[in-house]
């Protein structure tokens, strides 16, 4: 066993020795390696880090992933769902983004942002949502921007090597794995349903967290 497996055993089991409740079990989360960082850290990322891996990745913390991911769907889940814009780019965030939608009403752009959308009422695709949800700071900046100018909150999904301006609540997340996507926006909706009283404590989605993964190859 590696020195990172190793590690990664001993936050495993940190955590089920405090018997802390995750919103999935550990093995899920790690499966889907949404703790799988990048070998840079900005400085806003570094209190949801969790070590720094022998080969220099960064490791997130999964107790704050999961924490993180529990205040987003309650702040969520107060927004009317028609008022709430979830945006990725990035490809492997176009299908858990629609599915989120799908799930939590919401409205969903992805692929490439036309500049305007939220600041531009004559353009046929201005947006005027009172909440957004971003899949990769980086990827999605021209939203970031046109967010800061008309005042609109912004949740994001931020890896390590994100920066966090005009980011008004981070989840720390691997952005950027199609598995990791998958699962978190799986997550996302689900516990939004919940907080709505939509869903009971106890209860999934119809569907499991691959059915939102970017199939390669598929035109989504």
């Amino acid at each position: 066993m590696s020195q990172g497996q190793q590690q990664e055993k001993e936050q495993e089991a940190e955590i089920k020795k405090r018997q802390i409740e995750l919103l999935v079990p550990i093995d899920q989360y790690l499966a889907a390696g949404v703790h799988i960082g990048t070998h840079i850290c900005t400085r806003m990322m570094k209190p949801f880090v969790y070590r720094i891996r022998p080969d220099g990745l960064y490791v997130l913390d999964v107790r704050k992933i999961d924490e993180r991911l529990r205040i987003a769907a309650k702040t969520l889940s107060r927004y009317d769902p028609e008022k709430i814009l979830v945006v990725s780019v990035r490809q492997y965030g176009f299908t858990p983004v629609r599915k989120f939608a799908t799930y939590a009403r919401a409205k969903a752009v992805t692929g490439r942002i036309i500049p305007g959308i939220l600041t531009n009422p004559h353009l046929e695709w201005y947006s005027e949502p009172d909440v957004i949800v971003v899949t990769d700071p980086r990827a999605d900046q021209q939203i970031l921007t046109e967010s800061a100018k008309v005042g609109i909150p912004i949740i994001a999904f931020t890896d390590t090597d994100n920066r966090t301006e005009n980011i008004d609540l981070i989840i720390p997340a691997n952005n950027k794995g199609r598995k990791s996507l998958a699962l978190l926006y799986w997550l996302l909706a689900r516990e939004v349903l919940r907080e709505r009283g939509e869903l009971g404590k106890g209860e999934d989605l119809p569907e499991p967290p691959s059915s939102f993964e970017t199939k390669l190859g598929v035109r989504t």
